[in-house]
């Protein structure tokens, strides 16, 4: 009998602790299946129209994000319903590869110190306000010089970056420039 108990009470504990051991933390805990596109309300749709090609293959938990933005919205400014508009039909626009690049940028700039963060913003601030000839060519230098991105074999090769701001000075920048042997200097004979 004693044999039995002990045997009863290493079983139970050995299913207890497995099923302690599989119970997720909330935050590692998936989110649970959100509403299909055909399952949500017309204010929704309305709403979330840019996203609804790709609503139904969205990840739970960002479909759980976009509910969210739209059970706020009415009570946003005019001004914020605009934004919130601009961003989902230009999101809406991108392929996927671009949307995780977008994210991946987005943690990044999140990291960086205050000082950073307000340095950038007013590096956009001033780029909003150039004409709208200077932001072209801005655009064309970027495009005809792409800066390589970490984990890209290119990322090896230094690249100067393009400034935001025509109005700021460039940076000088020096190149190493080997040096030149004069023309009566021979090789270097060999050992």
């Amino acid at each position: 009998m004693a044999k039995a108990r002990l045997v009863e009470l290493i079983f139970s504990c050995l299913i207890a602790t497995t099923g302690w051991a599989a119970t997720s933390s909330p935050s590692l805990m998936a989110t649970p299946p959100q509403p299909k596109w055909s399952e949500l309300t017309v204010p929704q749709k309305v709403v979330l129209a840019p996203l609804s090609d790709d609503w139904d293959s969205l990840e739970y938990y960002r479909q759980k994000k976009w509910l969210g933005i739209v059970a706020r919205f009415p009570s946003m400014t005019a001004e914020e319903q605009t934004r919130i508009r601009s961003q989902m039909q230009e999101w809406g626009k991108l392929t996927p590869v671009q949307r995780q690049e977008a994210r991946e940028k987005f943690k990044t700039a999140n990291r960086l110190p205050e000082e950073k963060k307000k340095e950038l913003k007013q590096k956009w601030e001033e780029y909003l306000n150039l004409p709208e000839e200077e932001k072209e060519k801005l655009k064309q230098q970027v495009a005809s010089d792409p800066v390589p991105r970490p984990g890209h074999p290119a990322a090896a090769t230094p690249v100067l970056s393009v400034q935001a701001v025509p109005s700021a000075p460039a940076p000088a920048v020096e190149t190493a420039q080997p040096a030149a042997l004069p023309t009566n200097a021979e090789p270097p004979s060999k050992p």
